[in-house]
C-alpha cells in the first residue's frame, strides 16, 4: 500500500483487483474532498457501479442514488443521479487533469457536481479549469485500468468498499 501522509484526507477504494489509494486535495478543493469523505463514511459509495468507462479517457462512478448494484440497480439510470446532499460549487484550480487524477462529474452547470466523479486514464488537459480536480491516485492505478469498459458496460465493475484511511483500523 502507498505511503499515506494524511490519513484524514486519503481514500481507500476497494475494487475487484485490489485497493486504490487516493490522496484528496483538501487544500485545493475542500468542499469536494469533504463530500467524498462524508459519502465514504456513510457507506454511500459501497457497491456503486462504474457506469461510464471510456478507453484512453476515464472511468466514471459515484452515482449513489441509482448506481448501487445491491439496491434497486437499473443500468439505464446509473449515472443520472447524485446524493441527497446539495450540489457543490466549482473549485477550479491550476491542477491539471493528468493520469490518475479525480475529477468531479457534473452537468453543463459548473456548480452541479454532487457525488459522481471520474478517474482519468490519461492526461485530459482539455478538461482543465472546467472540471474540479480534487484527488489523485497514489497507488493501485492498475486496478482502475482493469475496470470493464463501456457506456455503460454490459457487466459493470463496482467500488466494493470506499473508506477514509483514518477510519481503517
Amino acid at each position: 500500500m502507498a505511503d499515506i501522509k494524511d490519513p484524514e484526507n486519503t481514500i481507500i477504494m476497494t475494487l475487484k483487483g485490489g485497493d486504490v489509494v487516493i490522496e484528496l486535495l483538501a487544500d485545493i478543493a475542500p468542499k469536494h474532498a469533504e463530500r467524498m469523505k462524508a459519502l465514504a463514511r456513510a457507506g454511500a459509495y459501497d457497491n456503486v457501479a462504474f457506469h461510464r468507462v471510456i478507453e484512453g479517457f476515464m472511468a466514471q462512478t459515484g452515482d449513489v442514488e441509482n448506481g448501487n448494484m445491491e439496491k434497486d440497480f437499473n443500468l439505464r439510470r446509473a449515472g443520472t443521479g447524485g446524493s441527497d446532499l446539495p450540489d457543490l460549487p466549482a473549485e477550479f484550480s491550476n491542477i491539471p487533469h493528468d493520469r490518475g487524477t479525480l475529477g468531479a462529474a457534473r452537468s453543463s452547470n459548473p456548480n452541479s457536481a454532487n457525488s459522481q466523479f471520474f478517474i482519468n486514464f490519461s492526461a485530459n488537459h482539455f478538461l482543465n479549469k472546467q472540471y474540479t480536480v480534487y484527488g489523485r491516485v497514489i497507488s493501485g492505478m492498475e486496478h482502475v485500468d482493469a475496470v470493464t469498459r463501456g457506456e455503460p458496460p454490459m457487466s459493470p465493475d463496482r467500488m466494493i468498499k470506499v473508506r477514509v484511511a483514518a477510519d481503517v483500523a
